[in-house]
């Protein structure tokens, strides 16, 4: 291998339509059809040929077409059109300035392992990926000061292709970095931006590469470079690729790197956000940077946890990157010898002693002083999944909240639908896509207007799908015939069902086939025929996930399924957007509880296709009975996954048989009117509440903004805030042990009347902790039996000091109808705390 520079040839654009270039290389034209159509315009076949990669398609088209479209008046009207609305956008005020404008200056990094942009990026792998891309471009709608860091991946996921035998194949394409919507760092010299980390005996350089967004950017690492060793250029090589070495060196590139990749760039964050915690050594690399300013380490670790936030994405284990000692070890001895710390304190920070393993997750939650679900429910599960790390705490007060996925509404949401909401609701709908009040209006919408538009895009899917299977089918050398046959597959009047997500056996993609002789009955009904189209990618290790895409493509191939159901290979941004516009239902059977929240629906509902689910991740909160289907009840934490799987199978049947199918095909005037009601629902409730919109102000003032201010206090004055917080915990760590309520007495008896209020005294010894830095505190809530739930907790008053050490408190409650528990509890208590367990000690009463 020899050395080599890369230049770029532009062929010269005509000067009236020179700022395609400007506009190819910002993302903001991935999710503005009207920015599509101006290179789509020029060349459709080409446009398509390049998967819609605008610097591409600037690279191949000829001079002449160029040169045609320049001379267009109406090309011309269309261009300037679209310039003049790119720089409304690029300098117009947004939401973040004119609601929050002391923060405005306030830099949030969000750290994650993947962005999900456009298919010309392809550098994710699924829904944490396009979560990712989505809340970068709500970002930048909003107009909050935003910069993304994550990997660039030479060969990006992988492209599956299905061989001629049903099996997935995992190819893994050179993806060429000059001819994507990216551009390379450079300083003022013209040379690139360079950065290293230290793994084991050598040093790893960083090239970083730079994707604007709208007005976000994003920052991409790549150590793909000649300085570097063969094997650690292929850090950047495959997303989630090699094994448990190659894994730690990705996340030290992501979170060392990325730290120092900002610095390099003079990006000084105000708040830093680990999506997921492939990101957390960023914690450690600035635990690092302080020490080395003259920070204590513990000083340190309370500075870096005012400012950072967590958010975890599933509760299945395989999302959560674990190492062995002895590997965490030598590669983090750098860092332990950086910040003065011996290896075993700083492991500590991300050991799970119960699994005997450094755990990415324990890391990320001890460093961070706000962490969050992504769901209502997956918040429960995390705070359950937490509980062994605060175990004389209540669940529902592990610290850990939630805040809902949404999808990037412009992204998602169809034309043709954008069209017709401009026509019926206002051209300005998209300014109030959080609007609830404003969403009511779909009502204005007709019937025949909404059924119209559905039948439009589900043609148009159809069409897609029939042209990828061809596709497959010639490059397996199929007959004639069969590419032929493959052109009329589905029928574009019968109930499609979608099927398209990662295919990890908890997502249960076969649970459908269960029954093979029940499905074919629905499926070949003359009078209310449904077909099934699957998509989606099995991680290239996952041997149980790929035996699944197997089973599924035999099905399609047997005579009672043949034309019925259908898989069509390497689900992406680009079939997922015909899919989730074009199918009647989208299908979601994952085994309760492990969907944390599952945004596909969320795009096909703001589309009116109508979501039939388990009751699991997003759906609990988005569900009311007419907005789509439900498949059985809320889970049971107590069911085996046999029982679950045969309940949800049972309501799955159930639900088509005698919902979904008969609705969709009960029809007036040839229009399903109670179908289109429910369609109307989903679009009219959906938008406002799981858009990316909604999702990053919650973030931004539940979390940013609060993160922000603690942070600027915990920093200034030379840390003393920070030092402070410390002495404190110290100090009730090591003074915890003579808290004790020794006594306490009420007037609660077995058959009070509503209305009575409970009263409590209790004598509480805190030794040498001052009162003031304790709460005392009736908690009461529903007695479950064994626990008590829903608490409710009343701060009871200091009434008198009894002795050295010794204090008499009392409250009282006063009592609604309803079955209670109460006792009295002391928790620590301090001004820098975020919230009420940020120190992880309490003392119950023992009897009363």
């Amino acid at each position: 291998m020899f050395y080599f520079r890369t230049i770029t040839v532009n062929p010269p654009l005509p000067e009236r339509i020179e700022r395609l270039r400007e506009l190819s290389y910002n993302l903001w034209f991935s999710w503005n059809s009207q920015a599509w159509e101006l290179y789509k315009g020029i060349n459709p076949g080409l446009w398509e040929r390049v998967n819609h990669n605008p610097v591409k398609f600037l690279l191949r088209v000829r001079r002449e077409e160029l040169e045609r479209a320049a001379a267009d008046k109406n090309y011309l009207k269309n261009y300037e059109a679209v310039m003049a609305s790119y720089d409304r956008y690029m300098s117009g005020e947004k939401w973040y300035s004119q609601v929050h404008p002391r923060y405005k200056d306030k830099t949030i990094a969000y750290f994650s392992a993947e962005f999900g942009l456009h298919e010309s990026c392809p550098i994710y792998s699924g829904g944490l990926g396009v979560l990712a891309g989505d809340h970068t471009k709500s970002a930048s709608d909003l107009g909050l000061p935003f910069v993304g860091v994550g990997l660039l991946y030479r060969h990006g996921y992988f492209r599956q292709i299905i061989n001629p035998d049903g099996y997935q194949e995992n190819h893994y394409p050179d993806l060429n970095f000059n001819e994507m919507p990216i551009t390379p760092e450079v300083g003022e010299n013209g040379l690139d931006f360079t950065v290293s980390v230290e793994l084991p005996g050598r040093t790893v350089y960083i090239k970083m590469w730079k994707a604007q967004v709208g007005l976000a950017k994003l920052i991409l690492l790549d150590t793909d470079l000649p300085e570097n060793m063969e094997e650690d250029r292929k850090i950047t090589g495959q997303l989630y690729g090699g094994g448990r070495e190659m894994r730690i060196a990705q996340e030290i590139v992501l979170g060392v790197g990325g730290v120092r990749a900002l610095k390099a760039l003079d990006i000084t964050p105000a708040i830093w956000h680990i999506n997921e915690g492939h990101s957390a050594f960023l914690t450690l690399e600035r635990l690092r940077e302080m020490v080395s300013n003259g920070v204590p380490a513990a000083t340190a670790r309370e500075a870096i946890r005012a400012n950072t936030i967590f958010t975890t994405h599933t509760p299945v284990p395989a999302g959560h990157d674990v190492f062995d000692r002895h590997l965490a070890e030598i590669h983090l001895a750098e860092l332990c010898h950086d910040t003065g710390m011996d290896c075993d304190t700083l492991l500590e920070l991300g050991w799970d002693a119960e699994q005997n393993e450094f755990n990415m997750t324990v890391l990320a939650i001890r460093m961070a002083g706000f962490c969050n679900g992504v769901s209502i429910l997956h918040g429960e599960v995390t705070r359950q999944m937490m509980h062994r790390f605060y175990p004389t705490i209540p669940v529902e007060e592990v610290p850990v909240t939630s805040v809902t996925n949404g999808v990037h509404t412009c992204s998602w949401i169809a034309e043709p639908w954008k069209n017709v909401f401009s026509k019926y609701l206002g051209e300005d709908w998209i300014e109030k896509v959080t609007d609830t009040a404003f969403w009511q209006r779909i009502s204005e919408i007709p019937d025949q207007i909404i059924w119209d538009t559905h039948v439009q895009l589900k043609n148009q899917a159809i069409a897609y799908i029939r042209d990828r299977i061809q596709e497959k089918y010639r490059r397996n050398h199929e007959t004639d015939a069969v590419i032929t046959d493959a052109g009329e597959v589905l029928q574009p009047d019968a109930l499609t069902i979608g099927f398209a997500r990662r295919f990890a056996t908890y997502k249960r993609a076969a649970l459908i086939f269960s029954d093979p002789e029940r499905l074919a009955t629905i499926l070949n009904d003359l009078e209310r025929p449904v077909q099934i189209v699957f998509a989606g990618k099995a991680h290239p290790k996952d041997v149980a996930g790929q035996e699944l895409i197997k089973k599924i493509i035999d099905y399609s191939h047997e005579e009672p399924f043949r034309g019925k159901i259908l898989f069509l290979e390497n689900y992406d941004i680009n079939v997922a957007r015909h899919l989730v516009h074009g199918v009647d239902v989208w299908m979601n059977t994952p085994r309760w509880p492990m969907e944390a929240s599952g945004t596909s629906g969320m795009k096909a509902g703001m589309n009116g296709v109508l979501h039939c689910s388990v009751l699991d991740g997003w759906w609990p909160e988005a569900y009311n009975g007419q907005n789509g289907f439900a498949i059985g009840n809320p889970g049971d934490m107590q069911l085996n996954e046999h029982q679950q799987d045969r309940n949800d199978l049972y309501y799955l049947y159930k639900v088509l048989e005698e919902k979904v199918i008969p609705l969709y095909y009960e029809r007036k005037n040839n229009i399903p009117v109670h179908w289109v009601a429910r369609m109307r629902n989903s679009i009219r409730t959906i938008i406002p509440h799981f858009s990316t919109a909604r999702m990053v102000m919650e973030y931004a003032e539940r979390l940013y903004l609060p993160a922000i201010d603690r942070g600027i206090a915990f920093m200034e004055s030379n840390y003393a805030a920070a030092e402070q917080t410390c002495r404190f915990k110290r100090f009730i760590q090591e003074n915890w042990h003579h808290v004790r309520v020794e006594h306490t007495q009420s007037n609660g008896r077995w058959d009070m009347k509503a209305g009575e209020e409970l009263v409590v005294e209790s004598v509480v010894r805190l030794g040498p902790i001052n009162p003031s830095e304790v709460a005392v505190e009736i908690t009461l809530g529903n007695d479950k039996g064994p626990y008590i739930s829903n608490l409710n907790t009343i701060v009871m008053e200091l009434k008198e000091k009894l002795g050295e050490g010794s204090y008499r408190f009392a409250g009282k409650v006063p009592l609604s109808q309803g079955t209670y528990g109460y006792t009295v509890r002391v928790r620590p208590v301090h001004e820098y705390m975020t919230f009420k367990f940020e120190i992880p000690l309490v003392r119950w009463a023992e009897n009363f």
